[in-house]
């Protein structure tokens, strides 16, 4: 069963550049996991970024978040100073 992941970073000044070029270096990584970036959205101000992300189950992200790739960028991702939340999400009618 596909699940649908809300991923919030909160930036602090100065940190854009560098998630950017984190995000730059992971978000092609998705589709080999199944994975699929529904939405990117970005405040007016810079200074949060939301991505809605489905994966086939939650097994596939573990394995997307393993891949040595995206470790290989974290060291990014820490110097932007992003705080990152992932939840679960479902839809609601």
């Amino acid at each position: 069963m596909a699940v649908t992941y809300l991923m919030l970073a909160r930036l602090p000044e100065g940190g854009l550049a560098d998630f950017d070029a984190y995000e730059s270096a992971v978000l092609p990584l998705l589709a080999e996991y199944g994975g699929h970036l529904q939405r990117r959205l970005r405040t007016l101000d810079d200074r949060v970024e939301a991505h809605l992300v489905t994966f086939p189950n939650s097994e596939d992200l573990a394995a997307y978040r393993a891949d040595p790739r995206r470790s290989a960028a974290a060291p990014l991702l820490e110097s932007s100073g992003a705080v990152v939340e992932l939840l679960a999400v479902r839809d609601v009618q």
